[in-house]
């Protein structure tokens, strides 16, 4: 049976989430995105839930505002170290080798495939590992990764078959 405390906030959450996820959606590039961090606003009213909870629109919309601008620094720094990584791969190696292919398939995956890959390869962790630390099951790990090296050969450029065929593809 449910406690006074989740029925309210169960009452909340089907009131404010359409709005929620409409003013988040409105300021995101995707989709996805937008239902994340229209989550987490929740999350942050069931955080901070006490005897006199705040659950005005006006305070779920702050929120939200302050989540998608913590979204947004984040990408930016994730962007800024990608340009980092590939400037220095120019610097090191000319701007034609095959270590600026791979920093510009890279940064052309989607983060989470970015992630698993960088787990297997450069920080070189077992399968069990890499479930342990995305909080999967092995299979699932082993599907993440599967899909992962599928979407990099996809980035790569036809003529850079060695570094595909190091990293099992």
């Amino acid at each position: 049976m449910l406690s006074e405390r989740e029925l309210a906030f169960i009452a909340i959450h089907k009131d404010s989430y359409p709005r929620v996820y409409t003013f988040v959606r409105r300021r995101v590039e995707s989709a996805e995105l937008a239902e994340e961090l229209a989550a987490d606003v929740f999350r942050v009213v069931w955080q901070k839930w006490d005897g006199a909870p705040r659950t005005d629109i006006a305070w779920l919309l702050t929120v939200a505002r302050n989540l998608t601008g913590n979204a947004y620094r984040s990408r930016d720094r994730q962007e800024a170290l990608q340009d980092k990584l590939r400037s220095a791969a120019v610097v090191r190696f000319g701007d034609d080798s095959e270590n600026v292919a791979v920093q510009d398939a890279m940064a052309a995956l989607r983060e989470k495939d970015r992630d698993i890959l960088q787990l297997a390869y450069w920080d070189e962790l077992s399968i069990t590992e890499i479930a342990g630390v995305l909080g999967c099951n092995e299979s699932a790990a082993k599907v993440r990764l599967h899909r992962a090296r599928a979407a990099f050969r996809k980035q790569m450029p036809s003529g850079a078959a060695t570094m595909t065929q190091k990293m099992g593809a």
